[in-house]
């Protein structure tokens, strides 16, 4: 199932970019970060598209404000992969600024749906 909303579609070309850079990870942080990095990321599109199949417009806005709480996770984790050295600070800028082209995308669909009555 896709959505056809750009958040979604960014979230998850964010989700297939974490999944590839994690592959180079320490074996020993496979069931650590890696497991929590993955998780969150995924959480971001997950909810998108259950809010968007959600019959309520405030369940949908509900579902986008967890997705952002998931992204602002998958940045922190992005974070502490570049202080402990499992990703370059150039891998971390690039995938820093999907996180926030995603961030203002879910803040610009969250507004319209909010006045959009």
């Amino acid at each position: 199932m896709e959505s056809n909303l750009e958040v979604w579609k960014l979230s998850h070309q964010l989700v297939l970019s974490i999944y590839k850079i994690t592959e180079n990870y320490p074996k020993y942080e496979q069931f650590g970060l890696v497991s929590q990095i993955r998780r969150s990321a995924v959480s971001i599109p997950t909810n998108i598209i259950e809010g968007q199949a959600r019959q309520y417009r405030k369940e949908f806005i509900q579902f986008l404000y967890i997705a952002k709480g998931s992204l602002e996770e998958t940045n922190y984790h992005l974070l502490l992969s570049k202080d402990l050295g499992f990703i370059s600070e150039q891998t971390y800028q690039e995938l820093s600024e999907i996180c926030t082209r995603i961030k203002m995308m879910l803040y610009k669909l969250i507004k319209s749906m909010q006045t959009d009555r």
